[in-house]
């Protein structure tokens, strides 16, 4: 039997190995983080029962359910066709290209980031090939369109999913919290600011589009299912009042009736559906969910916690500022998953030390972790398939093209969004 030092050295060197890996060998990130988390058992550092508790399985089943819906969603063509509705009716290309980047925006609220990029592509894609132009900068624009509203709502994004499950805060929550705004309007705020970089960047493109009508909508059923998940989700938080199942299970339950119309709609195969899912992530989750429940479960997130909070002392302004501004920088090279679950508990451990509220330190978190990855192409995961999707058309993406629109795009909604925080919530 290991001693509790002992224990808690291997915990900490387990979590910091695996997170070193994640920057350097970011392809192979779902077997560390699987390798980690069987080490950690395999080393009695944490017993098979306490790590299978410390994954949160409701943010699970939203994860993996709404995949099955938005992969639906996405197949039956709708969003694609009311992107060709948007073209036809802009007023020039300027405005088509941003008013795609805010449908993406739209959908991302409600669909996860990289499945909203490829339900837009073909759309960008198509309207590229028209005009003659280079569609780089108009990827790069959907991609970091929908990272931003991603962080809106609770089913948008795995980190506001991670922040709902560990916060315990229900669909609804997300727009009013407390009996005040919540991460929705800042992320909001954010957006609306951020509007104006994009319209700076395609000011030129003064030119009408109209695009010859392909595609046909196959059926509405699908969208049918996502807006009543998205009810249903937002009238769970009435009876599940403590965000402990009732999420997961009605997301798996649409999950599976999106399946079986497929199957007998469709005539799709059921086992090839649950296949094409995205199980590496998947994992990934459940794996992180299990190296940061051990650093939690030995201790090390009180001591992190208390370097930080001597750091900035009685300074909440500080505290706040570091936490939002630091999570900006290092998501914007590392994954955000892994960085915000470690980071919660020690935002709340923060805001216990200064007698804050915590939902100051959890948004700021939020906010920083999940916007500072459209700085880079390699940033997060919609921006890594907007480029995949590129280079597949022939376009090569430089890091420094990327971060010529990522970054001012970013500094600017997450000022916005970081001010509006600490206005309804340093009080």
């Amino acid at each position: 039997m290991m001693s509790f030092m002992e224990t808690r050295t291997t915990a900490l060197l387990v979590f910091i190995t695996a997170y070193i890996l994640f920057v350097f060998l970011p392809k192979k990130r779902t077997l560390i983080a699987v390798i980690g988390a069987l080490l950690l058992v395999l080393l009695g550092v944490m017993s098979p029962q306490q790590a299978f508790f410390a994954i949160n399985w409701n943010v699970m089943g939203i994860f993996v359910g709404t995949l099955v819906v938005a992969d639906v969603f996405m197949e039956s063509r709708v969003p694609a066709y009311i992107a060709e509705i948007i073209v036809d009716k802009a007023k020039n290309t300027a405005w088509s290209i941003l008013l795609i980047c805010a449908l993406a925006g739209f959908i991302s609220a409600f669909v996860e980031n990289v499945a909203t990029v490829l339900i837009v592509a073909p759309i960008a894609l198509s309207l590229a090939k028209k005009l003659k132009v280079n569609p780089t900068n108009m990827m790069i624009a959907i991609a970091i369109s929908s990272n931003l509203q991603g962080t809106a709502t609770l089913i948008g994004d795995p980190p506001s999913m991670l922040l709902g499950g560990f916060a315990k805060m229900t669909f609804w929550d997300f727009f009013f919290y407390q009996g005040r705004p919540s991460i929705f309007f800042a992320v909001e705020l954010g957006a609306i600011t951020s509007f104006f970089v994009l319209y700076f960047i395609f000011r030129n493109l003064k030119e009408k589009t109209t695009l010859i009508p392909v595609e046909k909508v196959r059926s509405w059923v699908p969208t049918i299912l996502l807006v009543s998940l998205i009810v249903l989700l937002a009238l769970s938080s009435f009876f599940d009042t403590g965000f402990s199942y009732a999420a997961g299970i009605i997301c798996m339950v649409f999950g599976i009736i999106a399946l079986l119309w497929e199957k007998f709609a469709n005539k799709g195969s059921i086992v090839e559906g649950i296949k094409s899912l995205d199980w590496e992530t998947t994992l990934f989750l459940a794996g992180i969910f299990i190296l940061v429940g051990s650093i939690t479960l030995t201790g090390c997130i009180e001591t992190i916690s208390g370097f930080l909070s001597g750091l900035i002392g009685e300074n909440i302004f500080l505290g706040y500022t570091m936490i939002v501004f630091i999570s900006v920088l290092l998501s914007a090279f590392i994954d955000n998953v892994p960085f915000l679950a470690a980071m919660l508990p020690v935002a709340v451990s923060m805001s216990n030390t200064l007698g804050i509220n915590p939902s100051l330190f959890l948004f700021g978190l939020l906010i920083g972790a999940s916007l500072g990855g459209n700085i880079t192409p390699i940033g997060a995961s919609a921006n890594i398939v907007a480029c995949g999707l590129l280079k597949k058309e022939g376009y090569e993406v430089k890091f420094t093209h990327f971060v010529k629109i990522g970054l001012p795009f970013t500094l600017v909604a997450v000022s916005a969004s970081y001010l509006l925080v600490w206005f309804i919530w340093s009080k």
